[in-house]
């Protein structure tokens, strides 16, 4: 199966089997967003819903975050991963949304990731999200799911959203990011993918290559 063929049945199928396709974590508003997508970085998304309410209850703007401490901020984060780089981050976030954008989440990806602690991966996920700008935010799920499937053959992540971008339709990129990270999250999971009973099983390369079995188990491609 040739690339494009494989990238047309795959958008096809996510097309008609996942028409909406969101993010998991809870928000209310750009500034929201983008204490939650730092505080996800290698966390669930589960773990961070349960720590933002009380934090947005504390910080419910950047202007009262950005006059917080780090020790305040590491009381109510302590529970995800890394909360002492990710208290440092937040609050130097808080700090320069007020003093250089006037407390207005940028849109640009390029202003996005001047704010500490948001780097390439989590602007293009702020800018999908919030102001549908059509670019693609590749995590570890998105990245393992693109190579399984045969989308990409690079082997960074960068790699990965330029093939990605260079195949996906441009009002459907803020969407893929979605239906690639849920695919990876409950069906193409990394040590044991369900193959046998996913749906882009007709176009996945590794299942193919597999002989149409599941992945060997602690697979991690």
């Amino acid at each position: 199966m040739k690339k494009k063929e494989r990238y047309r049945g795959v958008i096809e199928w996510f097309v008609q089997n996942m028409p909406v396709a969101e993010s998991e974590l809870n928000y209310e508003n750009p500034y929201q967003l983008v204490v939650a997508v730092i505080l996800s970085a290698q966390c669930t998304d589960k773990r961070v819903n349960l720590v933002t309410p009380i934090f947005f209850e504390r910080f419910p703007d950047a202007s009262t975050l950005s006059e917080a401490s780090e020790q305040e901020i590491f009381n109510l984060i302590k529970s995800v991963t890394y909360p002492n780089n990710k208290s440092k981050s937040l609050s130097g976030m808080a700090r320069m949304l007020v003093n250089d954008f006037s407390s207005v989440v940028p849109s640009d990806p390029l202003l996005l990731q001047k704010l500490p602690g948001v780097g390439r991966k989590t602007a293009n996920v702020i800018a999908s999200v919030i102001y549908n700008i059509p670019v693609i935010a590749v995590d570890t799920h998105v990245y393992r799911i693109s190579r399984r499937l045969g989308l990409s053959t690079a082997n960074t992540p960068l790699g990965v959203e330029l093939d990605l971008t260079e195949n996906i339709p441009e009002h459907l990129r803020a969407t893929a990011h979605h239906w690639l990270i849920l695919h990876g999250r409950y069906v193409c999971i990394a040590r044991k993918p369900k193959c046998s009973s996913c749906g882009l099983s007709p176009f996945c390369l590794h299942y193919h290559k597999s002989g149409g079995a599941d992945l060997h188990k602690g697979s991690t491609v």
